[in-house]
């Protein structure tokens, strides 16, 4: 073989191999194939802005903060400049036909602070801290183990369970933006399920009960036509292998986003709270790539921030190597002193949070903003 006919080869051979790798490249697809156009564009916006950076996103942020509420101050907006790009809310409650959440937040109020999300480029996500329909007892109630039997196809609580979700549909088919199209929502049920601290926990029902429990509440939706949501599965952190996060997964064909919650304890857990992360993002990142799915940082924070550094020496370095979409920290609870995850004017890590704001990869609401 002559010179020109051997570097013609090698051309062609490398060729193939990049058009092979090309198109086995990792692009996150929408399981909902009925979801809207508005949702299809929202998770594309999601895996665009994942090139960029990790969004930021805060629980609660626009409702209530450390010292106030219901005044749409934002804690975030107040110490940065900026609001979150990603806003948390909870619906809580909402199953039981009150007016108010758990968090004594009224739904009028969260869907117009949904809408005004949407409406300004940021992304919405709600968790759900569904009451126990089994003994009438909040989310924590774990007295029974056959709490998600008796709701599933032929439980003795399985016509209760749909009055709850009619009633969280209802307001999922609420949010509208002002041409009346359905706004997106990520929405994350069931959480933590590894852990036992909720009714739907490891210990309280069966890997394929809790499977068959997601998939009975996706279905529901689907068939009243709730098309606008992407489904989170966030579960507790603490697994170190790919099939013991899988144990419990509802499926590929429901799930779009997957993720776990993890919070630093206290200033001497650093290292082991960093390497938790780490192990949890290997596992997520690389299941995500496999099988097209988005990663996340589900939740996380450090109760009080006592660490004035804590942004740029604790949470940034144990993201910044992943491909995520998001990092959320959870509230500021405005009647609990110390039950804050984001600083406020004035708290001891208020400044390195802007040191963290202004990293060239972490992404608030100007950032994300649709041009």
């Amino acid at each position: 073989m002559n010179k020109i006919s051997y570097t013609f080869v090698i051309i062609m051979i490398f060729g193939y191999l990049g058009c092979s790798k090309q198109s086995s490249s990792y692009q996150p697809t929408i399981a909902n194939p009925n979801a809207t156009t508005e949702t299809k564009n929202l998770h594309e916006r999601m895996v665009q802005l994942m090139k960029r950076g990790i969004m930021y996103g805060h629980q609660d942020d626009l409702v209530y903060g450390h010292t106030w509420k219901t005044e749409g101050v934002s804690d975030v907006k107040q110490v940065t400049g900026d609001f979150p790009a990603v806003f948390g809310w909870e619906i809580g409650d909402l199953e039981l036909g009150n007016s108010y959440s758990l968090d004594s937040v009224s739904f009028d109020e969260i869907r117009k602070g949904i809408e005004w999300v949407a409406a300004s480029g940021g992304f919405n996500t709600i968790s759900w801290h569904c009451n126990n329909p089994l003994t009438g007892g909040n989310a924590w109630d774990v007295s029974s183990n056959q709490v998600v039997k008796s709701i599933l196809p032929n439980g003795n609580k399985h016509e209760a369970y749909i009055k709850m979700l009619e009633q969280t549909a209802d307001f999922l088919l609420s949010l509208k933006d002002k041409n009346g199209a359905l706004i997106p929502i990520i929405f994350r049920p069931f959480h933590e399920n590894t852990g036992s601290w909720f009714w739907w926990g490891k210990d309280l029902c069966t890997a394929d009960d809790y499977i068959a429990l997601w998939h009975f509440t996706v279905n529901f939706f689907n068939q009243k036509g709730v098309n606008n949501i992407l489904y989170a599965y966030s579960s507790a952190s603490g697994f170190t292998t790919s099939d013991e996060y899988l144990e419990r997964y509802p499926g590929d064909d429901i799930i779009d986003i997957i993720g776990f919650d993890e919070y630093q304890g206290n200033v001497d857990d650093k290292e082991n709270y960093m390497q938790s992360i780490s192990t949890g993002l290997d596992i997520v990142t690389t299941l995500a790539k496999q099988n097209n799915k988005i990663p996340i940082l589900a939740e996380t924070g450090f109760e009080s921030i006592p660490d004035s550094s804590w942004w740029t020496a604790t949470l940034w370095p144990a993201i910044k190597d992943y491909q995520i979409s998001y990092v959320l920290t959870w509230r500021n609870a405005h009647d609990r002193g110390t039950h804050f995850y984001a600083p406020f004017p004035g708290q001891g890590s208020a400044s390195d949070f802007v040191t963290f704001k202004n990293e060239k990869r972490t992404l608030f609401m100007k950032d994300v903003q649709p041009e």
